[in-house]
């Protein structure tokens, strides 16, 4: 086997935890979902070590590896928004940040051609802080008794809010600026 491809193998079962994640928290079984969250973080951090330690990155990966996290933060963020665990504005926010993503991506890919899927540092703060506050929340119904540190929710909420918002906005600004010297090149060819 080509050890190459490990980073996408582990990206394939991370998608592969969106639904028994769901379906854990659709039965408020916050325990088990505990344990998927936190499994599906880690392999996160793991498939990004290995393919950037041993230089095993691909480009399927590039594309797998958001889409992952992507699946299972808003299907996570889905439900505990619609059992009142999570403010249902951030939900929203959450979705309109990765739509425009993704519409963005779709008109570069058209205007431009290949879009390449790298995140960027506040993007993957951003990302940090959701799986953050994913992991937190489920430990405050795993653990209520322990976990009633005043404020500090709202302060995760605050924290991840402005990052999903920053990082959207700064996708589209450096999308559009790289679009127009595209542009410009060609024109000028």
């Amino acid at each position: 086997m080509n050890l190459r491809w490990m980073p996408n193998l582990i990206t394939v079962f991370r998608i592969a935890l969106v639904a028994p994640l769901v379906f854990t928290l659709l039965h408020r079984e916050y325990h088990a979902a505990l344990w998927l969250a936190f499994i599906a973080g880690l392999s996160d951090g793991v498939d990004g070590y290995l393919a950037k330690r041993f230089g095993w990155t691909t480009w399927l990966g590039s594309l797998l590896d958001p889409v992952a996290d992507k699946l299972l933060l808003l299907a996570g963020f889905a439900v505990l928004t619609v059992q009142g665990l999570v403010p249902d504005w951030l939900f929203w926010l959450m979705m309109a940040r990765d739509l425009a993503i993704v519409i963005g991506a779709y008109v570069y890919y058209r205007l431009v051609g290949h879009v390449e899927g790298k995140p960027s540092r506040l993007s993957k703060l951003n990302t940090v802080l959701q799986i953050t506050l994913l992991l937190w929340v489920l430990m405050t119904q795993v653990w209520p008794q322990v976990l009633t540190t005043p404020g500090l929710v709202p302060w995760l909420v605050g924290f991840t809010a402005a990052t999903t918002a920053g990082s959207g906005i700064h996708y589209v600004w450096v999308w559009a600026g790289m679009a127009r010297r595209e542009r410009r090149q060609r024109d000028d060819a």
